[in-house]
């Protein structure tokens, strides 16, 4: 094309062709940029949609537990009943930025880990949600706004409550030999999932174990959880709670996998008793006799030796030793409860030194 003296174009020089062309090049251009555009907006809106919860849909109600850093209320998300934790660090001002920071960090990782499990005996991950300074929640009495520091993690909600209370109601009557083998069951199968899935869950205890209304124990809480580490050297320095911490954890020496079936074994010691480990001594007795007396909870004589040989093999001092979890659903689907089997032997009316109100290690 050529412009004349009078700033005008001839239209008899334009080459319709060319310019054709080049229109064509530019809505290719165009073109590409909006689809790539529109595919990074698509990618980053599933990032998001992978664990993070849309706060208009949640309900937050009564608190149902307390804890060091935050709360746990009943909720609906969605219209499903759920389990908010709430959790809010800097509240107080009592922590600085680094421990605020690394505080968060963490939390980050239990989403990163628990937002991928799917198992019938894991508890259901829903949504979670970092702290956002223009957040408002909805509650029963209105909507409030929450700090900017707060993180929530959303579950579903399991009426059952933690299995530790439901220990303790049973403490005086026990548990059938049946219900006993089935909390167990439900307990390792949890667990060697998460071994499958390279999780360490590391605070395996009754406490952090969930029932939901048909009895069916899910693992919760995965606070402390992390995958697990290619170099055992990587994994050292005490995580847990005293009485189940495996005797490597306690010494700080490197672990893996293994602390979770030495907890499991507490917990299988438990879950027949009703009753605590070591309810008379203190946490430094239970640090300095697991590792240097092996001491172990003292199983009742009148316990099945199919249920006291899985304790044995799982709190065994050697990790080494120690089943994998698979291996431990394998024994006790072998387990007969037909029998009965439970806490008082038929021929002990007054059944046995695990009733006695003072007994020791």
């Amino acid at each position: 094309m050529k412009e004349s003296g009078d700033g005008f174009v001839r239209a008899d020089q334009i080459d319709l062709k060319s310019l054709d062309e080049q229109l064509e090049r530019h809505l290719n251009r165009v073109r590409t940029m909006d689809k790539k555009r529109d595919e990074g907006e698509r990618k980053e809106r599933v990032s998001r949609e992978e664990w993070e919860i849309d706060p208009s849909k949640l309900v937050i109600k009564a608190v149902i537990a307390r804890g060091t850093f935050g709360t746990v209320h009943r909720g609906v998300y969605d219209g499903q009943d759920v389990a908010v934790k709430l959790l809010d660090w800097g509240e107080e001002g009592h922590r600085t930025e680094a421990e605020i920071a690394s505080l968060r960090a963490a939390f980050s990782q239990e989403v990163a880990v628990w937002h991928k499990l799917d198992h019938p005996n894991v508890t259901k991950f829903i949504g979670a949600m970092m702290g956002n300074a223009e957040l408002n929640i909805q509650t029963e009495n209105g909507q409030i706004g929450m700090p900017s520091n707060i993180c929530c993690v959303v579950v579903e909600y399991l009426p059952g409550g933690a299995l530790k209370s439901y220990l303790i109601k049973n403490r005086r009557r026990k548990l059938a030999f049946k219900v006993v083998v089935q909390l167990a069951l439900d307990l390792a199968r949890g667990l060697s999932y998460l071994h499958s899935q390279k999780v360490v869950h590391r605070d395996v205890k009754t406490e952090n174990m969930l029932l939901d209304k048909t009895r069916t124990v899910k693992i919760a809480d995965f606070g402390v959880a992390r995958v697990e580490a290619q170099n055992p050297n990587d994994m050292t320095g005490e995580t847990g709670t005293l009485g189940y911490m495996a005797p490597e954890v306690l010494n700080g020496n490197p672990y893996n996998r293994k602390c979770d079936v030495y907890s499991f074994g507490i917990c299988l010691w438990e879950i027949y008793c009703c009753d605590m480990p070591y309810p008379d001594l203190s946490f430094s007795e239970v640090t300095s006799a697991v590792v240097r007396q092996n001491l172990r909870p003292e199983i009742p004589r009148c316990c099945p030796s199919s249920l006291a040989n899985v304790m044995k093999r799982c709190w065994d001092a050697n990790p080494d030793k120690r089943p994998e979890m698979d291996e431990v659903v394998s024994m006790l689907e072998a387990i007969d409860t037909s029998k009965g089997g439970g806490m008082i032997p038929l021929d002990q009316q007054q059944g046995c030194f695990c009733f006695r109100r003072n007994r020791g290690p």
